[in-house]
């Protein structure tokens, strides 16, 4: 069982949920968000199940501050068993939108926030010959779509960036794991109109925990979406542009 687990955008939506979900008396959680507040309040709800979690504040898109985030918490939890990368921005994009400031937004957060991240625990674990990585991406990723170009292309790039570290590493013993969720109910999706096979956060959590120890290394949450998204990919662009969402 992993005892030391990190979770990057742990204070609200999966990245909460996920802490709570692994909350448990002989493990211990660090938990790293931008909001103090939010984070304290996930804490305390790890602590109320018997878990431990240690706090540390820092934004995902402040990549100066990822390498030193990540060794302080390796040395109050006295090691690192496997890191969650749950950060994620999606603001609302309208159908005749090409707004740049939020594009970058997106890929600061759910691309060069997760590399920053995941390199820290990439080569830590190599060292150590052990360890798991896992990223949250998105069914999203998987084909473009109309709604938010570039939240999918970044999501897409978070996919390859996760299947390159899974083929570099995997001769030195460490798991890298995707997850490809569908819609979750979460602060992100609210307000955004009914979605198909959308989960709530805490059954996301759970398949997400379940993963962490083992089976396949890339998991929809909703297992509809595996097919679904397999048929879609092999739909010609000239008929996907006509009727994709």
């Amino acid at each position: 069982m992993l005892q030391k687990i990190v979770i990057v955008g742990a204070s609200s939506g999966i990245g909460r949920a996920l802490a709570v979900e692994l909350a448990r008396p002989d493990r211990k959680l660090g938990l790293v968000a931008r909001r103090a507040s939010e984070l304290a309040d996930v804490a305390a709800e790890v602590r109320r199940k018997g878990g431990h979690a240690e706090i540390e504040v820092c934004d995902a898109a402040d990549v100066e501050a990822a390498e030193a985030a990540w060794h302080a918490l390796k040395e109050r939890l006295d090691g690192v068993d496997a890191i969650v990368y749950a950060a994620g921005v999606m603001p609302d994009v309208d159908p005749d939108e090409f707004n740049t400031a939020k594009d970058q937004a997106m890929i600061a957060v759910n691309v060069i926030g997760a590399i920053a991240w995941l390199n820290c625990a990439a080569r830590e674990f190599q060292s150590l010959g052990r360890g798991v990585i896992c990223g949250i991406g998105s069914v999203a990723g998987d084909r473009g779509r109309r709604p938010s170009p570039v939240y999918g292309a970044s999501k897409a790039a978070l996919h390859t960036y996760l299947e390159s570290l899974r083929n570099r590493l995997w001769v030195h013993g460490v798991r890298v794991v995707t997850i490809k969720p569908g819609p979750v109910d979460t602060p992100m999706t609210h307000g955004k109109g009914a979605m198909p096979l959308m989960v709530s956060a805490p059954v996301a959590a759970k398949r997400i925990a379940q993963a962490l120890e083992g089976g396949p290394e890339v998991v929809y949450v909703a297992w509809p979406w595996r097919y679904i998204m397999l048929i879609l990919q092999h739909i010609p662009s000239i008929l996907f542009r006509r009727f994709a969402k």
